[in-house]
């Protein structure tokens, strides 16, 4: 991941003091995201990314750049030794949580009561449960039971 050894915040970076703003500089567009997705689900190689998500090869050449630069994804040989194939690498597999988050998101919002659409399952097939946050208590978290406390910078969600 792109961190300056200086301790000052790069220029680059949206909103230097927020997680979510930097997170979103690294991973935050459409494809990267789709990437990382389809990643998580076997696509190991420029072809594969290319048919699972029909992203132009400029495009996917720049966000496979980008996700190999910040650490997301790793090169290595393919098992045939002749091309390189692309492999998660822990700070990438970090990612699942937050697809399985904007996965549970979209099946509740992005599709119309009864339409078809996939569904992440268990290695039982059983689906997976929704995703909720909860306190150190137990309790349910949500926007109106958190906030933002600042570590020396201006605070942002």
């Amino acid at each position: 991941m792109p961190r300056p050894s200086t301790g000052t915040p790069s220029p680059a970076w949206t909103d230097p003091d927020c997680p979510v703003a930097r997170a979103l500089d690294l991973v935050g567009d459409r494809w990267s995201l789709l990437v990382v997705r389809d990643a998580m689900d076997g696509a190991r190689s420029f072809t594969e990314f290319q048919r699972r998500t029909g992203i132009a090869r400029n495009i996917l050449t720049d966000r496979l750049r980008r996700l190999t630069a910040h650490g997301i994804l790793a090169q290595q040989s393919a098992p045939s030794g002749r091309r390189l194939q692309y492999v998660l690498t822990d700070v990438g597999r970090d990612l699942f949580p937050v697809l399985l988050t904007l996965r549970q998101w979209g099946e509740r919002h992005a599709f119309e009561p009864g339409e078809q659409h996939s569904t992440l399952v268990d290695q039982h097939g059983e689906r997976v449960p929704d995703v909720r946050p909860t306190g150190a208590d137990g309790a349910p978290l949500d926007a109106d039971t958190t906030h933002v406390r600042k570590t020396g910078g201006p605070s942002h969600r």
